[in-house]
């Protein structure tokens, strides 16, 4: 009967978690983020996509096409980039200070409002208030998630792993327009189902991501995982600012997690215009931003004028047609991030300039060959030059605006330096969403390939920089 004695209660701390189990979280709560990070800045997409997909039934639509003709919806598109560029400044410096959570939930919130506001209401003035609220919440996405995966993986990492992140925003301007085009000419044969359809899928979006992201590797859970930047050597009692992944093994107590900079916590609160003077003693973020500015007109030129370019140069093709065309833009602009990450870590020993100056160059080429080859009216033709543009316009996109822009910014600014970056693109892309409803094919895009070769001019002497970190 000894076995049904009462057994003692262990008293003391529990067991030593395994340096195994704490590579194990880690794992798991890295795929969790980026998952959930990459599925909500794809979810974006779907709204923000719905304007360029509407834009080929209200210009066939006699109730409007004579209020909303082809410069009044570049205007409207430039409203809406301009908030957008407004937006990118202030929203990375509040994921800095608050965490990315708050921002992109609002973010969210925002977008999926004004596009039922737009799916209801073919107004003027309803459209370019809605459209100016759109933009403000869209650039609420892609610093704080920018800064929400850098707080999870290290700098010798990130051009693999942000560069396959990256691709979200190729996959959303692929996938959006079909799916769109199709519930709003195929199945309700109306405009305004595309901004509905574009809202409901963000609302879904918004539902995951409010139950499985995390801000920061404590938030995860106490002692899941450490910081993105640290790791233990044998002997060590503590982490050191090297590789992520391991966790702190105390000889006399339970796994520890390495004390996080107070910089990098949403909680540590800086002055706004000390993170601003602080990224900007950067040159490299001064360079980066003078890049995405001269390159971003090309992407969203296509991005937002694509079925009306390819309309208006293979007319035969039909709307459905014309809104399908360009996912070859998009298929391509989904490989070109994973590429060029590839290339960065791999070939460049985590260079980041080499491989974006090689794209801005291949981008040059394609920009000056459209307008020629585009003559032949060949839907093949225009597909392959369209995958060209697309290949090369999002693999420097994607290094320059999100994987460069968190390298070179501080610990506590990453955002900050994402937003400063990202908000110098989205003042050119005022002009991509501007232009075409006002110059010539020929002019643009010989305008946009002069653009792309200043780029790459201006990074060139950049060529063997590395992050501070690496």
């Amino acid at each position: 009967m000894a076995d049904l004695a009462p057994q003692p209660v262990p008293h003391g701390p529990p067991p030593p978690t395994s340096t195994r189990d704490a590579l194990r979280r880690t794992l798991h709560w890295r795929r969790r983020i980026f998952a959930i990070t990459w599925l909500a800045y794809a979810g974006f997409y779907f709204v923000r996509q719905a304007f360029s997909v509407a834009k080929l039934g209200i210009l066939d639509d006699p109730a409007v096409h004579t209020v909303l003709t082809e410069q009044v919806l570049g205007v409207i598109d430039a409203v809406y980039l301009a908030a957008y560029a407004v937006g990118q400044f202030l929203w990375g410096m509040w994921a800095d200070r608050f965490g990315p959570r708050v921002v992109v939930v609002g973010g969210m919130i925002g977008a999926i409002a004004a596009s039922c506001l737009m799916g209801m209401s073919s107004a003027l003035l309803v459209f370019g208030g809605a459209m100016a609220v759109q933009g403000l919440a869209q650039s609420a996405g892609w610093a704080p998630l920018c800064k929400n995966m850098g707080n999870f993986f290290p700098v010798r990492e990130r051009g693999r792993v942000l560069g396959v992140w990256s691709s979200n925003y190729a996959f959303g301007g692929l996938a959006a327009p079909p799916f769109l085009g199709w519930w709003a000419y195929s199945v309700f044969d109306s405009w305004h189902a595309a901004f509905l359809a574009g809202a409901a899928t963000l609302a879904v979006v918004l539902a995951a991501f409010l139950v499985f992201q995390r801000d920061t590797p404590p938030d995860a859970g106490p002692a899941d995982l450490r910081p993105a930047d640290t790791e233990v050597r044998p002997g060590d009692t503590h982490a050191g600012p090297t590789e992520a992944g391991s966790a702190d093994a105390h000889p006399s107590g339970p796994t520890r997690l390495a004390e996080e900079p107070p910089a990098s916590r949403p909680g540590a609160r800086r002055a706004p215009l000390a993170l601003y003077r602080e990224t900007l003693q950067d040159r490299m973020v001064l360079t980066l931003g003078a890049a995405y500015f001269l390159l971003k007109p090309a992407r969203y030129a296509i991005l937002l004028w694509g079925p009306v370019i390819v309309s208006r140069r293979l007319p035969e093709v039909g709307n459905l047609g014309a809104t399908l065309i360009p996912v070859a833009f998009g298929v391509a602009g989904v490989l070109a991030p994973v590429l060029i990450g590839w290339l960065s870590d791999s070939v460049f020993g985590s260079r980041r300039v080499p491989p974006c100056v090689l794209a801005l160059g291949l981008l040059t080429v394609a920009l000056v060959l459209f307008m020629p080859l585009t003559a032949t009216g060949s839907a093949g033709v225009m597909i392959a030059v369209l995958a060209m543009i697309g290949l090369s316009v999002y693999a420097a996109d994607a290094m320059i605006s999100c994987v460069a822009a968190v390298d070179f910014g501080s610990a506590g600014g990453a955002g900050t330096a994402a937003g400063l970056v990202n908000g110098c693109g989205s003042v050119g892309a005022i002009l991509g969403g501007l232009l075409p409803g006002f110059l010539s094919g020929t002019t643009l895009f010989h305008g946009f390939a002069g653009a792309a070769l200043l780029a790459g001019l201006l990074m060139l002497p950049q060529w063997n920089r590395v992050p501070a970190p690496a």
